[in-house]
């Protein structure tokens, strides 16, 4: 037990909470690793630690039992490859009869995406969803990245989004789960809580039913702007996280005057609330060595064109991971 770190810079975080899964990826202690993303936990870390991490479509991969988090929850693979999370993600998608949420299996096998391009796609691009500040060095390595998949020939547009509302509307779902947990903790366990965590969970005891179902509707009208702007494009290109790993050990960078996590993942909630699929693919480092991360969020049960971008930008950039002394 303990605290986990980077295995880029062991003083880092690895982000979370698939956190432990991000580093046994990384330096290749599993081939493949289950991550579990309520609100960025498969993309944060895998941004964080240079390897591919995927949140498929909500109801893709069956849940038993339910998470905690409800409808913003989702398992998916993380690797070192996409074709292995290809190959991770056909055999654990489809319906179960323990999860009546899961989807319908449509039968796709996504391991048949090699070598498949990007070419003639219609892919929208945003710096920062109208509302996110992004460090420069990442800013311009996913800036990097969208080019790079430009000139593999798809039509790349930046799109002006306002997604500043989503952090509300997340917090109204996320903090009224973990207090639904917290309900239900002896006294004694309440005590083992992580402090932070437990601070959430009192937040959510304060609120309202009519906040909550205000949240529900903002978070409709959400996920119809995303439907709507992914019925114009296969893809939207956006940063996986505003900046670098920081230090170990804490909820957010010293310094920052944040509270919670939530004010440094802007880029990963969104589609939690909306449930579209979304990979965070490695993009390069920064000047201090530290993992960037390029997110890729396609069609509600595409996870199929969100593989080939990853697979086909992987081509031509591939991963570097770490070597472990």
């Amino acid at each position: 037990s303990g605290i986990t770190r980077n295995p880029w810079n062991p003083t880092k975080t690895p982000g979370g909470s698939s956190g432990g899964a991000a580093v046994a990826t990384a330096l290749g202690m599993g081939a493949l690793n289950q991550g579990t993303d309520g609100g960025g936990s498969i993309r944060i870390p895998a941004a964080y630690t240079g390897i591919f991490g995927l949140k498929p479509t909500f109801g893709r991969v069956p849940q038993y039992p339910a998470s905690v988090m409800g409808t913003v929850s989702h398992a998916g693979p993380m690797t070192r490859t996409v074709a292995d999370a290809a190959l991770m993600l056909t055999v654990m998608s489809g319906p179960h009869v323990m999860d009546w949420y899961t989807a319908p299996d449509d039968g796709c096998d996504f391991r048949q995406l090699s070598g498949k391009s990007v070419r003639g796609m219609r892919i929208a691009y945003s710096p920062d969803l109208g509302f996110a500040k992004v460090d420069r060095e990442i800013a311009e390595l996913v800036a990097a990245a969208v080019k790079r998949l430009a000139e593999l020939g798809a039509h790349i547009e930046e799109v002006d989004l306002d997604f500043s509302s989503s952090a509300e509307t997340f917090r109204l779902h996320w903090f009224t789960g973990a207090a639904n947990a917290y309900r239900n903790l002896s006294p004694e366990q309440r005590e083992m809580l992580d402090p932070g965590f437990a601070e959430v969970c009192l937040e959510g005891l304060e609120i309202t039913l009519p906040e909550y179902q205000d949240g529900i509707q903002a978070r409709e009208r959400l996920g119809l702007e995303v439907n709507q702007l992914l019925d114009s494009y296969d893809l939207l290109l956006t940063p996986a996280m505003p900046a670098v790993a920081f230090d170990a050990g804490l909820e957010v960078p010293e310094g920052s005057g944040m509270r919670r996590w939530t004010e440094w993942t802007a880029f990963s909630y969104p589609f939690n609330l909306t449930q579209h699929p979304a990979a965070s693919v490695p993009c390069g480092f920064t000047g201090e060595g530290l993992p960037a991360g390029l997110q890729i969020v396609g069609q509600k049960y595409r996870e199929d064109k969100v593989l080939q971008a990853s697979a086909a930008y992987e081509a031509i950039c591939s991963f570097k991971m770490p070597i472990a002394d």
